[in-house]
């Protein structure tokens, strides 16, 4: 859910020492789970970086990406693009409906941003938000439909189509990370509008 993190980060969050973290690293890169990388952050030594790799990635559900690219092949080569969009659009105004009464009384944006978290998790997206400054991020560390969303980028169009309805005109929203462009998760900046 970090993304990348250090052996020291890993050994915090479970408890453990750093060097129980690292045995336990080199055990899954072993096992070509995840990747390492070497990063310089100035004066000292550099600091070694764990991520998971597409292995890694594929122990997570995945929501039967193989049936679901097929069919989206199939829509596309059968009925044609204008299908495809068709039907994108009938579940962006399914999901909103659906994630529009779950906000029902959430009034300030981080009660919206507690509630798209909770929805986006149970969902499979491993969601949460942050606040940094003036800025609020809601970051999804997982895609459970990266296969569909790889194969027809429309419904990526349409989930950000929706955060921008459901937070209000009142903030700018745009996408900062993105993992179908290779980005560890999906990360959505929200700014008050000008």
């Amino acid at each position: 859910m970090k993304g990348n993190a250090t052996a020291l980060l890993i050994s915090e969050e479970l408890g453990i020492t750093k060097e129980g973290a690292r045995k336990h690293l080199v055990n899954l890169s072993d096992a070509n789970l995840v990747k390492a990388t070497v990063k310089s952050e100035g004066v000292g030594r550099p600091s070694t970086y764990y991520s998971l790799t597409d292995k890694g990635l594929s122990r997570f559900p995945d929501t039967h990406a193989d049936v679901t690219v097929q069919l989206l092949r199939s829509v596309k080569k059968l009925l044609g693009d204008n299908a495809l969009d068709l039907l994108i659009s009938d579940r962006e105004k399914s999901v909103y409906s659906r994630y529009e009464k779950e906000l029902e009384g959430s009034e300030t944006l981080e009660q919206k941003l507690d509630v798209l978290s909770k929805i986006r998790s149970e969902e499979g997206y491993m969601a949460g938000w942050k606040k940094e400054g003036n800025a609020y991020f809601l970051i999804e560390n997982h895609c459970p439909i990266c296969a569909a969303a790889t194969e027809c980028q429309g419904f990526c169009r349409s989930e950000l189509h929706n955060f921008k309805k459901l937070i209000g005109t009142e903030y700018a929203m745009e996408r900062v990370e993105y993992i179908v462009e290779n980005g560890n998760r999906c990360v959505y900046k929200i700014e008050k509008s000008n």
